[in-house]
């Protein structure tokens, strides 16, 4: 019986020669020899058999995929079902009569024939075996229904997939040309067509049967997944037993049909939307956190190039010299992120110098335990080290990798059943025959085949433990977004075990660490693992062979009540409250992981990926989006210009205004501002997680550690000002023709007394304009949570007197010059700013002064006209000698008094450095210069 229907099994019938053409396994066809479309693994063995037979080298278009088979069988099981519910409606005899209608336009012995036909050509399981012979078959019955009646409904169903070109691929199954040519099989069909047409009509557009069970192939002819959306939404009514298995048949399209790629993904603009319904629960930071700067180094090759610096070896973390650690100290970074420091898997190293560097150190991401790695000088170097950072304000970051372990690893030896794993090969054209990676007698590690020669990437390996013989087929660690990682062994997060024990980890890991980075953490939240490793019917495909594994949202929420991430933050700030905890995510999740996760910083990769790309408009929305929303989220950004994982901030942003400018925004925006390994001595190289050594022979770029030195290690000293969100305001910037130039980013912030105005051209193009109104952001109304939207002046961002007789001096720090601005220009107008392309001013040591009886500030900026200085005091000395030095010159103004003075000072025409070709009034004048500069 089938039990989806409650009927007789009528599902996919497939031909005798294909049966003999490919030796399909017993297994797969159901006790009245139909072919079972409903396992995904019997599917994939079935598409197997028939590729295998096919030249896929020189005609690779020929290949079957599963997806398509399902949906095939799928769509044939779903017709006969809705037979059976017109059967139903219409009454139980309808077939029956259907047959006997036949008979009588046919003949009974054409009828007879044409079955007998049938039943040789697309036999049942029992009569292709000789079990039984036809004749028996034909007279028995079926779940109360009579062969004849199942058999002359078969061949309507196999008509109808002959009619499908969907069906192409698959015509050798159920090709159909000898019926037609020997039987009354057409006219049997034809006949039938107009027995429906004198029987009630049936489904949501009221139509003749057989026109209804064409339908999804006339309104989709060519796709398989299009006919089973159309089945969804035109029939939905009468299918829902099936609805479960026609998302899962959609996702397995989704599966196959996906195209990877590398990384994240492109940047996206944040939109929040939804995350307003979820609670507020940001962690509080420490003191320190806020003006936290993060240097980032590749350990192993950090070493090798020190050696090379200080020529000399250098190989443990003790060996780092402090000379090396007080100059980032002096450099203004406070955080050193140790990539690579945990004893990895030796597996790892084997696979890769196995795939072509023989030089390759284990995977940074691939671990075996989490212990300082002994080649690093074990626990006692790291202690040595983390003292004498700690001396220096510099604290230690370390990585973790929750989501999964190194493929070799102490948990794959000890703790298989933590692991996401099945029973059996999922393909049946994986083999594991290569050389076993455990170094323990427990149990035997290998990796696909394939993986070795490139042509393949598993999503498994095979773990088989020794003494009991068995086998387990285990997930390599995979994000769905690229191929699956190799080396890796991929957790279960279902477990509570897992949970547990990775959170005992986490633990272990910041009583060592004050600040851990936690590797790809968006895959652990509920909603993504499930939609990675146990789809909700309807959204799978991420991931190979996880389609057949789907479970619903409820029980998924059963088996995972709560958020890890939720129980991590909270089990930290009980156990270990002075760690800051940052999450590498993606997929907009980044406000989801500061706000509700309580994570207190997350990467916003669109600051480096859309920055590089001059999308400007798009990331001043991402930084408006955030300041509507909340400003509290643009505190706890991760901002970088690369990362491991990504091409160099050289090769991404080059050696100039543009690497600089961004830079720059880099350290004054609110945020942990994050530096790439060489990325301030100009290194172009990538690392890998593997690399013992850099490979290009690069040498450190003088002229820009130098101008990092002028422009950028200054600004990560005033950290505290720049760090916070309580004032910072972000402006539209005005042309003069009243348009928003999205090129130009225009901030303010302030702490205490202290204020700062960012200004940055990411264009080549020159850009004029005024700042004077901020963008708005939502405040906190009084002691609510109700929020409102708010905009601000510049005025109000600078936060000064708003006297008439009040003035504003400031310095640009990155070209040393001084502005002095009227207090009431700037509330009515705003400050007008010129800037060409590429460049940026960091407008600090803003002082308020207030005019005098003589006028003098007023008189200054008049006379200046918004140039810039090297000092306003000077200037106004300057200006005030002017009158003074006009009045003398036109005294001298003459050759005759010249000389009379020239005379009178004899000696000194030395110093003056004259010339015989110079006149006398020349030489007074250039006295005159001296006495008075830039008069």
């Amino acid at each position: 019986m089938n039990t989806e229907t409650g009927g007789p099994i009528r599902e996919f019938h497939i031909s005798r020669k294909a049966r003999d053409r490919y030796h399909f396994d017993d297994s797969l066809f159901t006790l009245n020899g139909n072919v079972i479309f409903t396992n995904f693994f019997a599917a994939r063995n079935f598409t197997y058999k028939i590729n295998e037979r096919k030249d896929l080298v020189n005609y690779p278009e020929q290949a079957i995929k599963t997806s398509q088979l399902i949906a095939m069988g799928l769509i044939d099981e779903i017709l006969h079902f809705v037979v059976s519910a017109y059967r139903d409606e219409a009454g139980s005899k309808t077939l029956a009569d259907a047959v006997s209608y036949v008979a009588d336009k046919v003949g009974e012995k054409a009828l007879e024939k044409t079955l007998r036909r049938f039943s040789d050509e697309f036999p049942p399981l029992a009569v292709y075996k000789r079990s039984i012979d036809i004749d028996t078959y034909l007279n028995g019955e079926t779940g109360g229904i009579g062969n004849r009646e199942i058999t002359l409904e078969e061949m309507l169903l196999l008509w109808l997939a002959n009619m499908n070109p969907a069906f192409s691929p698959f015509f050798e199954l159920f090709e159909d040309s000898d019926l037609k040519r020997d039987t009354v099989y057409l006219q049997i069909i034809s006949h039938l067509r107009s027995y429906f047409e004198h029987h009630p009509p049936f489904g949501p557009q009221r139509e003749n049967l057989i026109d209804m069970l064409r339908s999804p192939a006339i309104a989709v002819p060519h796709s398989l997944s299009g006919q089973l959306e159309y089945i969804m939404e035109h029939w939905g009514y009468l299918l829902g037993r099936f609805f479960t298995r026609m998302l899962r048949s959609l996702d397995l399209f989704k599966e196959e049909e996906k195209i990877p790629f590398l990384g994240p993904g492109p940047a996206q603009v944040y939109r929040f939307a939804g995350l307003e319904f979820e609670s507020e629960k940001f962690s509080p930071d420490r003191d320190w956190m806020p003006r936290l700067v993060v240097m980032a180094k590749n350990i192993y090759v950090w070493l090798d190039q020190l050696s090379k610096k200080y020529q000399r070896h250098i190989a443990t973390l003790a060996e780092i010299p402090d000379a090396e650690l007080v100059t980032l100290q002096r450099s203004g970074f406070s955080g050193l992120w140790l990539i690579g420091i945990w004893e990895r898997s030796p597996a790892s190293q084997r696979i890769k110098q196995m795939c072509g560097n023989p030089e390759a150190v284990p995977s940074a991401y691939s671990l075996y335990d989490y212990q300082i790695a002994e080649d690093l000088g074990g626990e006692s170097a790291f202690l040595d080290l983390k003292e004498r950072t700690w001396g220096l304000g510099i604290r230690l970051a370390s990585d973790m990798v929750p989501n999964h372990v190194g493929i070799y690893s102490r948990w794959t030896i000890e703790h298989p059943d933590w692991f996401i794993a099945l029973d059996h090969n999922p393909y049946p054209w994986y083999s594991f025959n290569g050389p076993d990676l455990s170094q323990d007698e427990r149990v035997s590690i290998q990796i696909e085949d394939h993986y070795y020669d490139r042509t393949d990437a598993a999503v498994v390996f095979k773990r088989t433990d020794r003494w009991t013989g068995s086998e387990q087929y285990v997930y390599h660690g995979n994000d769905g977004t690229s191929m699956p990682w190799n080396d890796t062994a991929q957790l279960n997060y279902l477990n509570p075990e897992v949970r547990e024990a990775m959170i005992r980890t986490i633990l272990h890991v910041a009583r060592q660490f004050p600040v851990i980075r936690f590797d790809a953490a968006m895959t652990l939240t509920k909603k993504h693992f499930q939609r990675l490793w146990f789809p909700e019917p309807g959204t799978g495909g991420a991931i190979p062979t996880r389609v057949e594994h789907s479970i619903t949202r409820e029980e998924f929420d059963r088996m995972v009540p709560h958020e890890f991430w939720r129980e991590v933050v909270d089990r930290i700030a009980a156990e270990a409250p002075d760690t800051l905890l940052l999450a590498e995510a993606f997929w907009l999740l980044e406000g989801y992981f500061v706000r509700t996760l309580g994570m207190h910083r997350v990467y916003n990769s669109a600051f480096m990926n859309m920055l590089r790309d001059e999308e400007n408009a798009k990331y001043r929305s991402v930084m408006k989006n955030t300041l509507e929303f909340d400003p509290e989220i643009l505190k706890r950004f991760v901002n970088f210009m690369n990362n491991p994982d990504e091409r160099t901030a050289v090769d991404q942003f080059g050696k100039d205004d543009k690497y600089f400018g961004t830079c720059m925004m880099m350290v004054t925006l609110p945020g942990l501002p994050m530096f790439g390994h060489g990325q301030i001595e100009g290194y172009a190289e990538k690392y890998g997680m593997e690399y013992r050594r850099a490979y290009w022979d690069e040498m450190p770029d003088q002229y820009l550690i130098e101008r990092h030195e002028r422009e950028i290690f200054p600004l990560l000293h005033k950290r505290h000002l720049f760090a916070g969100v309580d004032h910072f305001l972000l402006y539209d910037f005005f042309t003069p023709e009243g348009h928003v130039n999205e090129d130009v980013f225009a901030y303010s912030n302030r702490y205490g007394n202290d204020r700062s105005l960012v200004i940055f051209n990411n264009k080549l193009n020159s850009a004029r304009g005024w700042i004077k109104t901020s963008v708005a952001f939502s405040a906190k109304e009084g002691g609510s949570n109700a929020r409102s939207l708010i905009q601000r002046t510049l005025a109000d961002g600078l936060s000064f007197d708003h006297s008439d007789n009040s003035f504003l001096i400031f310095r640009d720090y990155i070209h040393n010059l001084q502005y002095i601005r009227s207090h009431i220009d700037i509330i009515e107008k705003g400050l007008y700013v010129e800037v060409e392309g590429y460049k940026y001013h960091t407008f600090l040591d803003f002082m308020e002064v207030r005019d005098d009886e003589q006028h003098r500030y007023r008189r200054i900026t008049e006379y200046l006209n918004g140039r810039g200085v090297p000092s306003i005091d000077d200037a106004l000395e300057e200006l005030f000698l002017q009158p003074i030095h006009r009045r003398f010159e036109a005294i001298v103004n003459t050759d005759n008094f010249a000389r009379l003075i020239l005379a009178a000072q004899g000696p000194v025409e030395e110093n003056l450095a004259a010339t015989a070709i110079e006149t006398p009034r020349e030489r007074v004048r250039k006295r005159t210069h001296r006495l008075f500069p830039g008069g």
